[in-house]
């Protein structure tokens, strides 16, 4: 789940100091991540190596926000393989820390895994704070001073799962950070919210790496590498931009792992807090009816859209795929009908300049606000030009329409019994709305208030 409670923008992000969470797999180091933000936010699960790409998080510890980093598990493994990769990845993040949060397990004991990463971790010249984790009771606290031999220091016992030492925990971590420099005043500006969405293995991990210029997500030919909805933060020319990977979205039918419909659910919520969604589609695919589904999905949340045509370098009729991914969207998704499409690379970065500016232009659209006496004067000769139908042999009386709000654009029509308006109607007056306040590709909201007029059987007839 992807919660947005301690939000700071991202210049201020990049100032605060960063605390890292490693281990190797199955410490707890997701759970004890969780404690410290103080919500669910990273999967917890049983099973190793659920983890897999770096989790970052604003913790408030002892009055001090850090920037909080769950890792995934340290192993030994090649680097080509999943797990080497992984292993590179936290290895990365490690590089940027003021303060490593280095977890064992107290039941488990101090295996070989946890003695060889001691050794690389004294190597980082990266102050560490050694965890004893699973430390439960008396037993757990004795346990936990095998952890001595690691030469990492005095351990500190603790089991993240009941909460027990806890606040130890953050005492020890405020207590050996660096001095907190002094943060230039907020500028109040808040981030603009994208989640990246699409079924696995269409690039969307990829795409966040290519904007970002480093290999921050775990990527590789393998689908379903993303597990958890991870965000991170950059700037454009425009302002901080926060965004949001999810794990890829299969049809319902072929989730079946409790792990695979924890990470959907993640990835629905990032979804339902962003304010554009990018949908990645992989072009040498086309557009299948899983594709429609997320869609349909983005659509009745009310989010903005971007329809994100990834691999576009493998595409070789370039004109005839456009088209038929164009014509499929026109057809399949009428109330989204002028979405804004942009066609990329993620790997060779081919057409990524287009990209930010594509998803501003569709937040845009989604911020829009029609002027009142403009919408009235465009109300009255649509219904010049198209006479509201008949209902039970009398027609209904539309008066007037106004907006109630934007994000995404939501308008009031009010006449007599205007709720019987049929939904061919309400179609026609949408399609003018989009096509004559330039609003294309954006969820449009026609809310319908009518009256009962008392003397309808003068005045109706």
């Amino acid at each position: 789940m992807v919660s947005y409670a301690l939000m700071v923008n991202a210049a201020e992000m990049g100032r605060l100091p960063v605390v890292v969470i490693a281990g190797r797999p199955n410490v707890g180091k997701s759970t004890i991540f969780n404690r410290l933000v103080g919500r669910r936010q990273a999967i917890v699960s049983d099973e190793p190596g659920v983890t897999r790409d770096r989790k970052d998080g604003v913790a408030l510890l002892r009055g001090r926000r850090v920037r909080l980093v769950d890792t995934a598990g340290l192993e030994e493994a090649a680097p080509e393989t999943l797990f080497g990769r992984m292993r590179a990845s936290s290895e990365q993040g490690i590089a940027q820390a003021d303060l490593v949060v280095f977890c064992v397990d107290a039941r488990a004991g101090i295996t070989p895994a946890d003695a060889h990463f001691a050794n690389w971790l004294r190597r980082q010249n990266r102050p560490v704070l050694l965890v004893a984790n699973k430390a439960e009771g008396r037993a757990g606290a004795e346990a936990a001073m095998e952890a001595y031999s690691l030469g990492l220091g005095t351990p500190l016992a603790m089991s993240a799962e009941h909460g027990e030492g806890l606040a130890d925990l953050m005492s020890e971590i405020v207590s050996l950070l660096p001095d907190e420099e002094t943060l230039a005043e907020k500028d109040g500006e808040k981030p603009l919210r994208i989640a990246i969405i699409g079924r696995p293995n269409a690039g969307k991990s990829t795409l966040l790496n290519s904007l970002l210029g480093e290999e921050r997500m775990i990527t590789g030919p393998e689908a379903g590498l993303t597990r958890d909805a991870v965000s991170v933060m950059l700037e454009d020319e425009a302002g901080p931009i926060e965004i949001v990977d999810t794990a890829g979205m299969r049809k319902r039918a072929r989730v079946q792992e409790g792990l695979e419909r924890v990470s959907v659910s993640a990835s629905i919520e990032a979804m339902k807090m962003a304010e554009v969604v990018v949908l990645v589609l992989d072009a040498s695919r086309g557009v299948d009816e899983q594709d429609l589904q997320i869609a349909r999905l983005i659509e009745r949340e009310g989010r903005a859209c971007v329809l994100a045509l990834n691999k576009w370098d493998a595409v070789k009729e370039r004109q005839a795929t456009r088209k038929a991914i164009s014509d499929r969207i026109d057809i399949s998704l009428a109330q989204m009908r002028g979405i804004e499409v942009v066609t990329f690379s993620a790997l060779t970065g081919e057409g990524l300049h287009r990209f930010l500016p594509a998803v501003r232009r569709a937040s845009e659209v989604w911020n829009a606000r029609v002027g009142t006496s403009d919408l009235n004067r465009w109300f009255e000769e649509a219904v010049e030009r198209h006479q509201p139908p008949l209902v039970d042999g009398r027609r209904l009386k539309l008066r007037y329409m106004t907006q109630a709000k934007s994000r995404p654009p939501t308008f009031v029509l009010f006449g007599t019994r205007a709720e019987q308006l049929p939904d061919s109607y309400k179609r026609y007056l949408i399609n003018g709305l989009r096509e004559t306040f330039h609003l294309p590709g954006t969820p449009i909201r026609l809310l319908l208030r009518g009256s009962r007029n008392p003397f309808v059987k003068q005045d109706e007839r």
